[in-house]
């Protein structure tokens, strides 16, 4: 169909206007008139070829049986790293929840589930790669180098949280969604004018990719041939919206094919699935072969973050399906099957990890004893009036609550 001017002028009553005509629908001042397919269906029409191929990777599959064909054949050590990171960011996630419960940290975005996306991915990246994150990937932060104290701070609404830890390639924390998409290609774009082997990669959300900042982020990246590995963290849901409601395509990783790039679906809760096409990728971007779009399926068993009651939007039987597919279950089943986990080990592994956790949290509450108007002078490197004014309002509420420091 297409559009008809209708230029009578504008307040004509409805009883002046003219009727429709046989073969237009509307009223007002657009007129709709069908076109007669009939009228073109001898227009002679050529097929395009659009050289654009999709792939879906798994390894391991729900219970931990391995694909011998894709065996990446890592070995022992590199394994059991994998799955330590993955076991510390679930204990770290449990904790973080319990604490928040208590009022010691704020509102907290938990991770259950989506282990295997970050630790697959992350593990890739060499220390001189750049990783843009979003605000739910705690075990890629750990793999490079983040302390847990450090992290505590963002989630308990410290400005000192937001700093990225001294020779760490990373990217503040994002929660904006997509926001920090365009950084990824704009890291990538220098490292291809300094000449260097570098990639950058960054992660969005299935809800991500409806946004603006996720579009132009990839048809630069793609316009340009650019080092760059976009990572869609595709756990079926932006807070309470479905992942149907993002796009009617079959998948999200086919959004590669409208920026000329390659793209691939991976079983996101597949640590082996995961890093390994992550290694493929970082590959061939390093070697000039431009950008790719990996679609990790998984799932967000938990709440969207703790403000949020995904009773309301979800049903219990749909979490429950995925908790069968849960990663960390996925692969120390695998790591067992291979005689390079067992029991005494996983306790071990996880007596430390615990050990660690508690000191960064007793770091992290040794040192909330802040003055609450440092986030006045270090604004501006001068404070502007404005800010002057703002800060003795500031001071003369906290003088009524009777608070001097901390917060």
């Amino acid at each position: 169909m297409y559009p008809i001017r209708d230029d009578r002028p504008v307040g004509t009553t409805k009883s002046a206007q003219a009727p429709a005509r046989p073969g237009e629908i509307g009223s007002g001042r657009l007129v709709v008139r069908k076109l007669n397919r009939d009228r073109i269906s001898d227009v002679p029409r050529k097929t395009i070829k659009v050289e654009h191929k999709l792939e879906y990777l798994q390894i391991l599959d729900e219970k931990g049986n391995i694909d011998a064909a894709h065996d990446p054949k890592l070995n022992g050590d590199t394994l059991l790293s994998l799955h330590r990171l993955m076991l510390f960011t679930r204990l770290f996630d449990e904790r973080m929840l319990a604490l928040q419960r208590q009022g010691r940290i704020g509102t907290y975005a938990p991770v259950r589930g989506q282990e295997a996306v970050q630790i697959g991915t992350s593990f890739a990246l060499k220390p001189g790669d750049w990783m843009v994150q979003s605000f739910r990937e705690p075990g890629a932060c750990f793999h490079r180098g983040w302390p847990v104290d450090k992290l505590m701070q963002f989630w308990g609404g410290y400005e000192e949280g937001c700093a990225v830890p001294e020779r760490v390639n990373d990217t503040p924390i994002a929660v904006p969604v997509a926001s920090q998409i365009p950084h990824v290609a704009g890291l990538a774009w220098a490292m291809k004018l300094k000449k260097t082997d570098h990639v950058a990669l960054g992660f969005v959300g299935d809800g991500g990719t409806s946004e603006g900042d996720f579009h132009e982020a990839l048809t630069f990246a793609g316009v340009f041939d650019l080092p760059a590995i976009f990572v869609i963290t595709n756990n079926q849901w932006a807070i309470s919206h479905p992942r149907t409601m993002q796009t009617r395509a079959k998948t999200l990783a086919q959004k590669a094919g409208g920026y000329g790039i390659d793209g691939i679906q991976v079983d996101g809760n597949d640590v082996l699935a995961v890093h390994t096409a992550t290694v493929e990728a970082i590959a061939k971007a390093r070697k000039g072969g431009g950008p790719t779009l990996i679609e990790c399926v998984t799932y967000r068993l938990a709440m969207h973050t703790t403000a949020d009651d995904p009773k309301k939007y979800r049903s219990e039987a749909e979490v429950k399906k995925w908790e069968k597919r849960d990663p960390l279950i996925r692969f120390d089943a695998y790591l067992r099957s291979k005689g390079i986990l067992d029991d005494g080990m996983d306790e071990q592994v996880r007596t430390d990890i615990k050990t660690t956790i508690k000191a960064g949290i007793e770091k992290y509450e040794a040192s909330r004893d802040v003055d609450p108007r440092d986030c006045f002078p270090y604004t501006y490197v001068e404070m502007t009036e404005e800010l002057k004014t703002q800060a003795r309002e500031f001071d003369l509420a906290l003088e009524r609550e009777g608070v001097s420091s901390g917060h």
